[in-house]
């Protein structure tokens, strides 16, 4: 992993000769370090040399929360420094280590309440990435990345055995496919949105099947598939596997006999295990991503000059030689360019299986967003009405596309329908005015079961029918309020226990119906139909520059929805797949 300056050995000059280029930049980390030694004494030299004990007199205290993995190798250097006196600026180091899973302190933080912790280790960057996202949480600033652990496929003895293992190589795909097809061989995760290996291999997943013919279907199957064989956690996704190596056990129905995991949770596990319980690990030659455990400072503002400092001297500490003697006796890689093989070897790993390939480029925001999205309305299933503004403004051209609103519109619905599964409920709505004699809406296709038959095709077939031929209506105006207020009576009407009920309304101006309801009317209408314990949030998405997101927002607003603005509707995909995870996650 990349190195550091020392807070001791900060105004010295000196500067570590095995620093190493990272692939993500840890210059932070000195900015840091500058940031909070401004007006301050200078400081005391020598940082790794042991003080006498009455530096511990004036120690500096500080709270570290950290993913579950890497806790126990925080707790160890943290007892190492205090074992050895390691002072910054001539203050002890009194570390102390608390294990949270990653996604409960993101969401403490995003609640923006005052935190108990100075310094926190999540397991990937995507967790951080969520927190510096929203203005109001509480702010958290990184410094550097600390370890990795590449994230793979493992896999109890016997089916290691079927799948070929060591010498057969699979792609993400493959596996997947590999283990959901043999109805011997079991595939488990964690969930994604709680685990970010499960999300990290998701994301790979879909992404890879996004490259083929079909492939969002086809990525849509195996979540649906991963989804019925979930965990809550990382540390719970091991209980899954079976308990004995016995042949009974082994092909019990019940249990999981591959896992996503990470390189060091196989590691860790296997240091404990049997042997025949010890696990083989399957490194998918796409590409395995990397858990990147960054070391942030949460509410460095708060922080004092010390409490900063010491924590930035603490993470360097860990990659120091013995600092990162203890995170690899605890699984974890310190090298992006060197794969351990002792590491390897130890957690399940074996020639040829590609575990030296280079981590692929970590996945955008918007790829974890969608896959997670998707994700979402896989696991609860989902039951949702689509409508769509057919006012003659949708046929203006999209500009730089060649396209009219319409026909881009058009295109992302027909994309994130490949998204939905056969058991979901789908149904779309058009709307102008006067479309239907006095009436400003229509519905095209009632909402129904994707996967339900009826004459000569699915439903999913008329949607694409339905969707391919919507068209702007001409001199049509867009009568938003009354058609609002008649879709959310019929989607609360109609709510399904047990599924993900919500409203989608893409318009691309405001309303124009003079003789509709009054803002006002339709607000208070919708609270009255709100009800949280049958909750259908409205999504509204608000298409080009006419559209009003002030507006979109306070309407939504008043299901517990939510409101959102698009230039381009070839962003209504990814909007709607964001909005269904911020939903689901308040539902």
């Amino acid at each position: 992993m990349g190195r550091h300056s020392l807070p001791d050995d900060y105004g010295a000059g000196a500067a570590d000769p095995r620093a190493r280029a990272r692939r993500r930049t840890v210059a932070i980390a000195t900015v840091l370090v500058l940031t909070v030694a401004a007006g301050t004494a200078a400081a005391v030299r020598g940082g790794l040399l042991s003080f006498s004990s009455s530096c511990q007199d004036q120690a500096v205290r500080l709270k570290i929360a950290a993913s579950p993995d890497v806790a126990p190798a925080l707790r160890a250097a943290a007892d190492e420094a205090r074992t050895k006196n390691i002072t910054s600026d001539g203050h002890c180091l009194d570390i102390h280590v608390t294990a949270r899973d990653s996604y409960q302190v993101t969401d403490s933080l995003l609640s923006g309440r005052k935190s108990d912790v100075q310094a926190w280790v999540p397991d990937s960057d995507l967790w951080v990435q969520r927190v510096t996202a929203d203005a109001r949480a509480t702010p958290v600033t990184q410094a550097g990345n600390i370890a990795s652990s590449p994230v793979v496929a493992a896999v109890v003895p016997t089916a290691a055995k079927t799948l070929g293992w060591p010498d057969r190589t699979y792609t993400w795909t493959e596996l997947a496919g590999a283990t959901t097809d043999d109805d011997r061989l079991k595939l488990g995760t964690a969930d994604p949105s709680r685990s970010a290996t499960g999300l990290l291999a998701l994301t790979r997943l879909t992404s890879a099947a996004a490259e083929v013919k079909g492939g969002e279907t086809q990525a849509a199957a195996m979540a649906k598939a991963l989804s019925r064989r979930t965990a809550e956690s990382d540390s719970q996704v091991l209980e899954t596997l079976p308990r004995d190596s016995s042949g009974t056990e082994q092909r019990n129905p019940k249990r999981n006999q591959a896992l996503i995991l990470s390189e060091q949770t196989a590691f860790t596990h296997n240091a404990s295990a049997g042997s025949g319980q010890k696990l083989g690990l399957f490194y998918p030659k796409d590409g395995s991503p990397r858990l990147d455990y960054p070391f942030t400072l949460v509410d460095q503002p708060r922080l004092s000059t010390d409490e900063s400092r010491a924590a930035l001297r603490f993470m360097t500490l860990l990659e120091q030689p013995e600092g990162t003697r203890i995170l690899q006796k605890h699984g974890f890689r310190t090298s992006d360019e060197d794969a351990s093989a002792t590491i390897v070897t130890a957690a399940g790993g074996r020639s040829p299986q590609p575990y030296e390939e280079p981590a692929p480029e970590p996945a955008s925001e918007k790829a974890l967003q969608e896959s997670l999205g998707m994700w979402t309305i896989t696991v609860q299933s989902a039951r949702i009405t689509t409508v769509v503004d057919a006012s003659a403004s949708m046929s203006q051209a999209v500009p730089g596309s060649g396209r009219s609103r319409m026909e881009v519109t058009k295109a992302s619905l027909l994309q994130a329908l490949a998204t939905f599964t056969p058991d979901d409920e789908i149904g779309l709505w058009d709307f102008s005015t006067k479309l239907d004699g006095d009436k400003d809406y229509r519905v095209l296709v009632p909402t129904g079961r994707l996967g339900d038959r009826r004459g000569g095709g699915t439903q999913r077939d008329r949607l694409s029918a339905a969707f391919s031929s919507l068209k702007p209506v001409r001199d049509g105006a867009t009568g938003l309020y009354d058609t609002t207020l008649a879709a959310y009576k019929a989607a609360t009407a109609s709510y399904v226990q047990g599924k993900f009920n919500a409203l989608v309304i893409l318009t691309d101006g405001v309303n124009q119906d003079p003789g509709s309801i009054s803002r006002s009317t339709l607000l208070t209408q919708l609270r009255k139909l709100a009800d949280p314990r049958h909750p259908v949030p409205l999504i509204m998405i608000a298409v080009g520059p006419e559209a009003h997101q002030q507006e979109a927002e306070r309407i939504a607003g008043a299901t517990g929805g939510s409101g959102h603005q698009v230039d381009n509707p070839a962003q209504i995909h990814s909007v709607i797949l964001k909005a269904i995870v911020e939903a689901g996650s308040q539902s």
